[in-house]
């Protein structure tokens, strides 16, 4: 049996926002964290003693829809904003919140400055005036939903209602120059996210169009690399697998344990991160990408020819469906890069953490088995690369096994290797109360009260009714 967890509410970021709020981005160093409201406002707060250190106004006319950090900056925080006013914002502060040497990541309680952090004594005024607004992009013809930076942090993605998806860079100048490099329209409806592969430029978007594209550079130009079919309503979230491998549990200790996971190992290897999205459809699908013929793993293929190949189109397939939990719209998909799990949360307030682990019994996952415990809290999906469906029993999901499409699996590369399920770990219910919830993410807590690189992992889930609230699962 897989074992249980609970999720406890551990704080509310203080005070909250009087209206809406529509997601919270960690920062990539730092315990600050930036949230987006619908009050035209970020809010920079602290994930030390949970409470507000700026508020950044006046640069948007509209609700802030959408926040993202640039990342491998040091000395200073770039923090880019999309808004409703169809503008996308770039706002710069030179980092006091940490001392000189400008740790970060693990252990930053230390070294923060405890009069900045504790906010006593501060006025908030002056602490507003060190944001510099320092560029204004526009070109979306409407509402930006979304920002992105790439993984070196010199492209800026942004997509929006009009369909599209520009891509930004950065020229790094001194001037806050940007450089637009691509508009991509292929999408037929609103777009509604964008994020960057976790170690390459490759970007996914989901959109109105119940489609994810994946999209490359070839030959000094953007282009869609493959579309991703398999939801029925929109994609509203996508998110990334870490960039380094984390093998799945295995709670058997027999000689084959070693041997799955160095298959695992080989297998990420080949195929690189996986996707995860979610959708108004109330599914989360993971989708892994087809292992190319004499490609070197995790490195985009080489075009040296202004004529666009074919060899840049890439295959990817659904490799699983996460077990159903939801009962309305799936607004949010985060999936940790430190644990491996999978949080998932939406229209109905519920939040939902997923576990994967190696099949105890490889013979009935061969067979295409699905296994639904007799418990509320725990339910395994086997990964299969069969069609599956999502129906209703008594009144409770339950996960489907579909006829398969007719390929035989031998030819299928996604399902080769260890076989693995995701399970249900824990749930909670009406976490924002009657409010729906809007963004779910993983974030590094920094507690004074551990030990230097034992900073414990919490979620933050950001709601309608403008909290953001701390959840530890235990």
């Amino acid at each position: 049996m897989p074992s249980k967890a609970q999720l406890t509410h551990l704080s509310t970021l203080s005070p909250p926002s009087l209206e809406r709020t529509w997601l919270t981005s960690p920062h990539p160093r730092l315990p600050i964290v930036a949230t987006c409201t619908s009050d035209k406002t970020i809010r920079i707060y602290s994930l030390v003693n949970f409470s507000l250190l700026s508020t950044i106004s006046g640069g948007h006319k509209r609700s802030v829809r959408s926040c993202a950090w640039k990342p491998l900056v040091k000395g200073e925080s770039v923090l880019a904003t999309g808004s409703f006013d169809a503008t996308v914002g770039i706002w710069r502060r030179w980092d006091t919140y940490a001392s000189a040497d400008g740790a970060g990541g693990e252990g930053l309680a230390s070294s923060m400055d405890s009069t900045t952090l504790d906010n006593d004594d501060n006025d908030e005024a002056d602490e507003d005036e060190e944001w510099r607004f320092a560029v204004l992009l526009d070109g979306h013809d409407s509402e930006v939903k979304s920002v992105s930076w790439s993984p070196a942090g010199t492209l800026l993605a942004t997509c929006s209602r009009d369909k599209s998806i520009w891509i930004w860079e950065d020229l790094d100048d001194g001037d806050n120059n940007f450089e637009t490099v691509a508009v991509m329209q292929e999408h037929s409806g609103d777009v509604k996210c964008v994020a960057w592969h976790p170690t390459e430029e490759c970007l996914a978007s989901g959109s109105y169009d119940d489609t994810i594209r994946l999209w490359r550079e070839d030959s000094d130009d953007w282009c869609q690399i493959a579309c991703l079919r398999g939801h029925g309503a929109t994609v509203w979230s996508v998110d990334w697998e870490s960039g380094e491998c984390i093998v799945p549990q295995d709670s058997s200790s027999d000689e084959s344990t070693s041997q799955r996971k160095q298959q695992w190992t080989d297998r990420y290897s080949a195929t690189g991160p996986r996707l995860v999205s979610c959708s108004d459809d109330r599914t989360l699908r993971i989708w892994r990408k087809e292992p190319q013929e004499n490609s070197r793993p995790h490195q985009p293929s080489s075009m040296p020819s202004i004529i666009r190949s074919a060899s840049i189109d890439e295959t990817w397939a659904e490799e699983a469906r996460l077990p159903a939990a939801h009962e309305l719209s799936v607004y949010a998909v985060a999936w940790s890069k430190k644990s491996g799990l999978i949080a998932s949360t939406g229209a109905d307030g519920r939040i939902v953490v997923y576990r994967e682990r190696f099949m105890q019994q490889p013979d009935a996952a061969a067979n295409g088995t699905t296994t639904t415990t007799t418990t509320t809290t725990t339910t395994t999906t086997t990964t299969t690369t069969s069609p599956m469906d999502v129906d209703a029993v008594n009144g409770q999901d339950a996960v489907v096994d579909r006829p398969s499409s007719g390929v035989e699996d031998e030819k299928d590369s996604v399902s080769k290797g260890p076989q693995t399920e995701w399970t249900i770990v824990a749930t909670i219910d009406g976490a924002h109360d009657i409010y729906e919830i809007n963004h779910i993410c993983w974030a590094q807590r920094a507690d004074r009260g551990k030990p230097e690189g034992k900073d414990e992992e919490v979620l933050l889930s950001t709601g309608d009714d403008g909290c953001v609230k701390v959840w530890r699962l235990e």
